[in-house]
């Protein structure tokens, strides 16, 4: 047995994307005890209303569980994840980030590496030990069904996430349910809980037309499969209506869009340009995209990256500097071409920013071969490479081929790496003004982060409820990976907002954003602050210094709410570890308000002596 696919009641018609279908149209495995058959799989069968009735079930009310999402891989697996999170929570289940206190892992896995099963496999082991149900997503099942670390797992197919409720609802009762068959693409409109609610990851197709040899993707994602331009322009309009400021395009090769269709990818692009609101408040962001793809597109696709809406930013792998080794790879393209479509992009789009991948270590990769790949990226200096060891991917061409000694790989590897980290690629934007648009939080809670036109990183310290906002600033320094700045002032609408912020907080004589439960003062409409413990534009728990409050004392005291909220969160999990962490965070910070508050009172004691000096002389006098 394969696997057990979707299995119909009547006439076989399947459910509209996006509704759920009866719940004895669903294939599944009811759980039995472990038998001494080494045949460990069970046999296909259709269960009725009546047998589910007397099968096992949870204690909990259906749709009332917490449910844990973890996501390995591409932009394409992290917008999957988001649809998925949506039908849960549209369902009535709860989303957490923090695995020991779900009651359901749902975990979507990634194909393309090594490291990225393995790092499955472990989570598994972990949600097994645990004694959790388990629900298993993305192209790691779709491509390798019969791994055995899947065996009594439930799995849903890179096709099937508009089924991830019932999948879910069956596991949770002690059943075993399986969705791999590929069918028509997932709906656009699904409901969705995007993990930044200012970015939109918007898939347009999914598969390739490639075939390379050391590609598993493509066992999992399958051929290309497009949306039609109607279908994505909708989806782009109601996402701006949401209020979301940037816009991904995903794909498995996003050049080779439409081509089942009978469209391109220009056709698409300038359709969604069109829809963009005129002030330049929502961006678009192009993905990535092969270089046979698009040669013939190059020069609509350079005007496309020059719309004020649009990052003048592509991703476009090259993989290797050598042609032998791009032709054992099947990528279907020469360096030359490379050159040229990048050549081509930098020549017409002012501030054009091109990142490339690299794969090390590819079979018969001569040291010639990597020599030539060396001189490729010290040509470009590209701002961003992603360097990787080649892994042999099972039932890949390529996992056949005669390996380079891994020695040899992982010296290729760090050569590379540090050829990359010695590029100063930001150096001359120092006391520039650029406009940026900011989206997110900085890993380090501090600082928000926004991107240029060029989609260059910019650090910048301002309030929360900035976020999503766009604005001028001044680059005060330059790093090796991002660049910071200083807000000079916000732009379109964003004026008024800052203006309504300065004016209550005047009237507040406090922070706006110091103290959860208040509305945030930029919002033109109540909402939730920002500096909440729980963002609502990510699951995960976040916090940011609020530039409203910027003395030393002030923000000591917000870092310290920040650390108790992580040491609480710590005991409701009732890790010994994680309480002895955050106890040391609230030790370490309890020991630097102790100093700021004496070295205050020592400077209120002096003051009172001095007065106290100063009235004396004066009665003696």
């Amino acid at each position: 047995m394969e696997d057990i696919e979707d299995m119909l009641v009547g006439s076989g018609v399947g459910a509209t994307p996006g509704f759920r279908l009866p719940l004895a149209a669903v294939g599944l495995n009811p759980k039995k005890k472990k038998s001494n058959s080494r045949n460990l799989e069970l046999d296909t069968q259709s269960v009725t209303r009546d047998q589910l009735t007397n099968a096992p079930i949870s204690p909990k009310v259906p749709g009332t569980q917490t449910i844990y999402i973890k996501t390995f891989g591409c932009s394409h697996n992290q917008s999957d994840s988001e649809y998925m999170a949506g039908q849960l929570s549209a369902y009535g289940y709860a989303l957490s980030d923090i695995p020991e206190v779900a009651d359901l892992w749902l975990i979507n896995t990634c194909t393309v590496k090594s490291p990225s099963q393995s790092a499955m496999d472990t989570l598994i082991l972990k949600c097994r030990s645990m004694n959790k149900p388990l629900v298993v997503a993305g192209c790691v099942p779709q491509g390798s069904r019969d791994l055995k670390e899947l065996e009594g797992v439930s799995i849903v197919g890179v096709q099937q996430i508009d089924r991830v409720v019932e999948v879910v609802e069956e596991t949770l009762k002690g059943h075993e349910v399986r969705l791999l068959t590929r069918k028509t693409l997932p709906a656009l409109d699904l409901p969705k809980v995007r993990k930044n609610k200012f970015v939109e990851i918007l898939p347009i197709n999914v598969g390739c037309l490639g075939a390379c040899t050391y590609c598993k993707t493509k066992h999992a994602r399958g051929h290309l499969g497009s949306y039609t331009v109607e279908s994505l322009v909708g989806r782009v309009r109601s996402v701006i209506a949401d209020g979301v400021k940037e816009i991904w395009l995903s794909s498995e090769d996003t050049g080779a869009y439409g081509r089942d269709i009978g469209v391109n990818l220009p056709i698409l692009l300038n359709a969604i340009v069109g829809e963009l609101p005129p002030d330049g408040s929502t961006m678009l962001r192009i993905g990535m995209t092969n270089p046979p793809f698009i040669l013939e597109h190059l020069k609509e696709i350079a005007n496309v990256l020059n719309h004020p809406s649009v990052y003048s930013f592509l991703h476009v792998p090259v993989q290797s500097g050598s042609d032998s080794v791009l032709a054992a790879m099947n990528r279907e393209y020469t360096v030359s071409q490379f050159r040229r479509v990048v050549d081509t992009l930098i020549e017409l789009v002012p501030g054009m920013q091109v990142a490339t991948d690299i794969i090390c270590g590819f079979p018969g990769e001569t040291d010639e071969d990597f020599t030539q790949t060396v001189s490729l990226v010290k040509e470009y200096k590209f701002p961003q490479v992603h360097i990787s060891q080649f892994y042999p991917r099972p039932g890949t061409p390529a996992a056949r081929m005669k390996k380079v000694p891994s020695t040899v790989v992982k010296k290729r590897s760090r050569e590379l790496t540090s050829v990359f980290e010695s590029f100063t690629p930001y150096i001359g934007m120092e006391g520039r003004e650029e406009r940026i648009w900011i989206t997110e939080i900085a890993t380090d809670g501090i600082h928000l982060v926004g991107h240029t036109k060029g989609y260059v990183q910019v650090l910048v310290v301002s309030p929360n409820c900035t976020l999503g906002t766009s604005a001028m600033v001044k680059i005060t320094s330059v790093g090796r990976w991002s660049v910071f700045g200083e807000i000079v002032k916000f732009l379109n609408q964003d004026i008024n907002m800052v203006s309504r912020k300065k004016e209550k907080s005047i009237k507040e004589k406090s922070s706006p954003c110091c103290n959860i439960g208040k509305t945030c003062s930029c919002a033109k409409e109540p909402q939730s602050c920002g500096c909440a413990s729980e963002n609502s534009s990510s699951r995960s728990a976040t916090w940011v210094e609020d530039g409203s409050c910027q003395n030393t004392i002030g923000w000591l005291q917000r870092r310290k709410r920040h650390d108790e909220k992580r040491a609480a969160k710590g005991a409701a999990l009732g890790s010994k570890v994680n309480q002895d962490r955050a106890g040391g965070r609230v030790r370490e910070w309890g020991l630097v308000d102790g100093v700021v508050l004496l070295g205050g009172m020592l400077v209120s004691c002096l003051t009172i002596l001095a007065l106290f000096l100063h009235f004396g002389f004066r009665n003696l006098s």
